[in-house]
């Protein structure tokens, strides 16, 4: 009992509910006060349990407490994890070990290339948040993607230092080639993990892509963003230094000057302004057809999902979210947001619609908490989101 206050325990079949208030709490309808000088007809205090659908008061020393179960899932209510998923330090060669995974989730807390607002270094924090209520069937699959054939767990976040962006990519390129390494815990099934990364500003794909091509070759990226970011270095930051030539905006250039990806990529959603003409030009150089926002209405769904299918091909793909695809009216939580754009819905329709496509990584990035509503938005679509790509890699098992 607080001093001032009041603590009941309501206990309804495996559910524990605890209620703090002041000056007294309701139980099932049933008010009732405690206070410090309260009088009692028995000696030790008292509380309400639910027994045959009906309240009884009982004693805090009574036996069917001992009953009461507190342990299953205390392990996950300690640590936020993506979904409530279990932990696993994949650092530690002997955790891993034991705890073997075939898709892993990892967290790129990295904010420092941006060229608008800053603050997705908060975004893998604020994507756990918004999945804690995830889980179960899928009302449009009739899936359960966390309980199928595949072990998924979160792997935390990688360690990155905001003071020197290239030790951060350092970093977080050795977190991806450790990630990617480990056995698989379903080894007939694939041999390889994948890896979901929540971002983090949208430079952080460069280390995952890094990480896909050592392990899978060559990908199609699929690139849902409302900006083209195949800008060259020498547009944009290039010029100030080499340094800052690695941004949010340049990283798919140098992921096809790297040789990562394929000349079959495209992007979806694109509506933000360009600098300058010929980077429509750069664009498709380095290997892009576009689908632009508008073309949701001219066309429909079902059409984005058909010319995405149409131009990968049988290829192994990459998908990139950038939440700025959104419109701000769905995810204000973003660096860069451009007006214009799709509905959280349209673009979980679309993603649904990319099953069976060979699907060996993925991120959801650009989620910057410190913009969000005080309905959380943003975070609750990027889970979802993150939930649906999930899905498509258990839809679909890839080997290497």
């Amino acid at each position: 009992m607080m001093s001032g206050g009041s603590f009941s325990v309501i206990s309804m079949r495996s559910f524990v509910f605890f209620s703090l208030g002041i000056g007294g709490v309701v139980a099932h309808g049933i008010p009732h006060s405690f206070s410090s000088s309260s009088s009692s007809s028995s000696s030790s205090s008292s509380f309400w349990v639910s027994s045959n659908d009906r309240q009884q008061p009982t004693s805090l020393d009574d036996a069917t407490v001992d009953d009461i179960d507190i342990v299953t899932g205390s392990q996950f209510h300690g640590l936020k994890t993506f979904a409530s998923l279990p932990y696993v330090n994949y650092f530690s060669d002997e955790e891993a070990a034991s705890k073997k995974y075939d898709i892993a989730v990892l967290g790129a807390p990295f904010d420092t290339a941006v060229t608008g607002r800053p603050g997705a270094r908060y975004g893998p924090t604020g994507i756990r948040t918004g999945s804690q209520r995830l889980g179960g069937f899928d009302y449009y699959t009739d899936e359960d993607a966390l309980h199928e054939w595949a072990t998924i767990v979160d792997c935390g976040d990688a360690t990155l230092t905001w003071l020197d962006n290239t030790v951060a990519f350092k970093q977080l390129d050795k977190a991806h080639r450790v990630i990617s390494g480990r056995p698989t815990a379903n080894d007939t099934v694939v041999t390889v993990p994948r890896i979901l990364t929540l971002g983090g500003d949208h430079s952080t794909t460069l280390s995952a892509l890094r990480s896909t091509f050592r392990r899978w070759g060559q990908v199609s990226v699929i690139h849902f963003d409302s900006h083209i970011d195949t800008w060259s270095p020498d547009v944009l930051g290039g010029g100030i230094s080499d340094y800052a030539g690695l941004n949010h905006g340049t990283f798919l250039h140098i992921a096809h000057e790297e040789g990562l990806i394929r000349n079959t990529s495209i992007h979806a959603g694109t509506r933000g302004p360009i600098i300058m003409y010929s980077d429509c030009d750069n664009d498709k150089r380095c290997g892009f057809a576009v689908i632009t926002a508008r073309d949701i209405d001219k066309h429909g769904i079902d059409w984005i999902i058909s010319t995405i299918k149409a131009r990968v091909g049988n290829s192994r793909v990459y998908i990139s979210v950038d939440i700025d695809v959104l419109d701000p009216a769905f995810a204000p939580g973003t660096g860069t947001a451009e007006p214009g754009g799709w509905s959280t819905r349209e673009l979980l329709t679309i993603i649904d619609g990319l099953r069976g496509l060979s699907v060996v990584g993925a991120d959801v990035v650009e989620v910057s908490p410190v913009y969000d509503n005080t309905g959380e938005t943003t975070v609750l679509a990027a889970a979802q989101i993150g939930l649906s790509l999930i899905s498509l890699m258990v839809a679909k098992p890839v080997n290497d």
